[in-house]
């Protein structure tokens, strides 16, 4: 069985399972996407789970590579890939996977791990790569937001430390679970609303706490605050997370992977501090960052 010179990315995350058919060059052929993720799924369905989403890009006599990135390499994924401890470069290391079908040859990208503070990463290693590879000389803070946002200090090609920031998360259980369900409504992102809670948390971050039952208090008074309780809420978590983020490292210099509304809304509060991001596309590096597990 011959070797595909076409290729196939992965980002197998928690909730969501990403595929890109690639050619030689690293052009995007063709894509597909389930809700097949980590967290759904036993040891034995990852390999069936990937056949469904992929079967029509694979031949009886050529074998295909696939690169992966991702939950994939979790204790609960498919298999276990070990961590490669920071300083190091984004994408120093990967492992090959068991696989059934003689179809595929898997390749699993490895997480990184920070032992002080700890922390760890499986996914995002990837981007920074992609990143490091459109700029080699690039100095200075990556943003990744999301349901866990990333901040990741780079210096000489490597990846030097890293911290994790559940704002995503904690803004899905405040807004969803928590007594503040019942005081944000679904608008559309107030800015000026926005932007005050940006500034009110970096100027006292210690706050939060106290400010989170404000916003009920003030809806309870006022009527007219549930318009901005959503984006009150969004800027005090993210304002929070760029506080703590300006005592660790210098934010002069931050590039922002991300697209939407919600790396939007780090921009808008990256004005407070009177920084423009460079911005740039997620999926981009995701892909430029899997090709170079090819060598």
């Amino acid at each position: 069985m011959t070797v595909a010179s076409n290729w196939i990315a992965l980002d197998w995350g928690t909730s969501r399972l990403r595929a890109w058919k690639m050619s030689p060059e690293g052009h995007v052929l063709d894509r597909a996407s389930s809700d097949r993720g980590m967290s759904s799924l036993s040891p034995e369905q990852f390999e069936p789970a990937l056949l469904e989403l992929i079967e029509s890009w694979l031949h009886p006599d050529h074998k295909v590579r696939v690169l992966a990135c991702g939950m994939i390499g979790a204790k609960q994924g498919w298999t276990e890939v070990p961590y490669i401890q920071t300083p190091c470069h984004p994408c120093a290391d990967w492992k090959l996977a068991l696989v059934k079908d003689k179809r595929i040859e898997l390749r699993i990208a490895s997480g990184l791990k920070q032992l002080e503070p700890a922390d760890v990463m499986r996914g995002e290693e990837t981007q920074v790569a992609g990143l490091l590879l459109a700029e080699p000389e690039f100095q200075g803070l990556v943003c990744l937001p999301g349901t866990h946002s990333k901040w990741v200090q780079v210096a000489s090609g490597q990846i030097q430390s890293f911290q994790t920031f559940m704002t995503g998360e904690l803004f899905g259980l405040l807004s969803e679970k928590s007594i503040l369900r019942h005081t944000l409504s679904d608008d559309e992102l107030d800015h000026d609303s926005f932007l005050k809670s940006v500034q009110q948390a970096l100027e006292s971050p210690d706050s939060l706490v106290s400010q989170l039952f404000s916003l009920r208090a003030k809806v309870l008074l006022d009527v007219g605050a549930a318009r901005t309780g959503r984006s009150r809420l969004s800027g005090w978590l993210i304002g929070q997370e760029l506080a703590l983020a300006q005592k660790q490292w210098d934010c002069s210099n931050i590039t922002l992977i991300g697209s939407g509304h919600l790396a939007d809304a780090y921009q808008l509060a990256f004005q407070v501090i009177d920084v423009r991001a460079k911005q740039m596309n997620a999926e981009e590096l995701t892909l430029a960052g899997l090709q170079s597990l090819l060598g």
